[in-house]
């Protein structure tokens, strides 16, 4: 990646800035912010997942500032104009594992001037770094708030005996249904999957219209329901965005959902506009740096890692939302559960948001606003 200076005012609402910050950790944060003014104010963190950045919650920055918070929303390591780190396949992943992404959060927090925060709020891949953030440095970030990804807990320690046996099982089930399939975590490991949706035939701005309609509300696909049992049966019953065709790309897979140009322009939480800030910055930089976050979760030494938790729950005050047509709360089957039952001794609410998809904070950012500033409150 070229470092650039931060998002022109012109991109961005009006009473969020943007700034970097150098961490000392061999990053340059690039940060979105709101309510600045006041340095005496509580802050809140707010981590992104894939394929996003930090804009994606300037649609909840300034409800959340009004309220007396200072909001900081940062690219995080390996996307956008955050710069340090390396962001290619051949790189070293140790720096993606999820408790180095901790100490990113942790750096930009110290950077900041802070001895902790009052939340940490993480959606998608951003969630369960938010979950590890809270587990693991839980006199620092004081709330969590989970987005669209349940966390279950720590791995096991010691491994589950055949657990590798059991993941490569259903791999190979997967691509033994007819017609095959493949999981899409998985696809996203691979050499090619970077080349695959930077330079698509349909360009990056398409693939991006489709891929997020897909994945939202508007597809009216998006009917989701606990699976029954970790196998590739249940697994087969996600949308093709989750479990893909075998000999399909994700931009292949994604292209027939390409919503029409009347659907487009109705499209009032992502208008064409506000996708260009999307497209602009992955065509300069690809999505291999958010892509190595996925290949670092598949390496033994990670969960070896993680494991030293194991036993371990989330103690602070948390709470989880998601859209009520979002996938990803039961993508993974059982962890939905497990978060309620065990994963967080102290979650003060699980809200399904009505009218709303995966991007549940850009869909139905009002109403995602009312439940964070309800949970921070208590």
């Amino acid at each position: 990646m070229t470092a650039l200076g931060p998002l022109p005012a012109s991109a961005l609402p009006h009473g969020i800035r943007a700034r970097h910050v150098a961490c000392g950790n061999g990053l340059t944060m690039h940060v979105l912010e709101a309510g600045f003014e006041d340095p005496q104010r509580p802050c809140l963190l707010l981590l992104h997942g894939f394929p996003e950045l930090a804009y994606s919650w300037r649609k909840v920055m300034l409800p959340l500032a009004a309220a007396g918070f200072h909001v900081v929303a940062p690219d995080q390591r390996g996307y956008g104009r955050t710069d340090g780190g390396d962001a290619f396949y051949d790189c070293e992943l140790r720096q993606y594992f999820p408790l180095n992404l901790v100490r990113d959060a942790l750096a930009l927090v110290v950077a900041l001037g802070r001895l902790n925060v009052a939340a940490v709020i993480g959606h998608d891949f951003g969630s369960p770094v938010a979950a590890w953030c809270a587990l693991a440095r839980p006199d620092v970030f004081r709330k969590v708030a989970l987005m669209s990804a349940p966390f279950a807990g720590p791995p096991d320690f010691p491994r589950a005996a055949g657990d590798d046996d059991r993941k490569q099982d259903i791999l190979r089930g997967l691509a033994a249904l007819d017609p095959p399939r493949k999981h899409y975590q998985r696809y996203y490991t691979t050499r090619e999957a970077d080349a695959d949706m930077r330079f698509c035939a349909q360009g990056i701005h398409d693939f991006l219209r489709a891929y997020y309609h897909h994945k939202s509300a508007d597809w009216p696909g998006n009917r989701p329901f606990p699976l029954a049992a970790m196998s590739a049966e249940a697994l087969a019953q996600l949308p093709t965005y989750y479990v893909m065709k075998a000999d399909k790309t994700m931009a292949e897979t994604v292209a027939p959902e390409m919503p029409s140009p009347d659907a487009i322009a109705a499209c009032r939480w992502l208008p064409d506009g506000e996708l260009s800030v999307y497209s602009a910055e992955f065509a300069r930089t690809g999505f291999q740096g958010g892509l190595n976050w996925y290949r670092a979760r598949v390496e033994p030494e990670c969960d070896a890692e993680l494991a030293l938790f194991a036993g371990r729950t989330i103690d602070v005050p948390s709470c989880f939302i998601a859209g009520k047509s979002d996938w990803g709360t039961h993508q993974k089957p059982g962890d939905f559960a497990m978060m309620q039952a065990s994963g967080c001794t102290q979650l003060l609410g699980c809200h399904l948001v009505e009218g709303a998809g995966h991007w549940v904070q850009q869909e139905q950012p009002e109403a995602v606003s009312a439940l964070l500033l309800e949970f921070l409150r208590r």
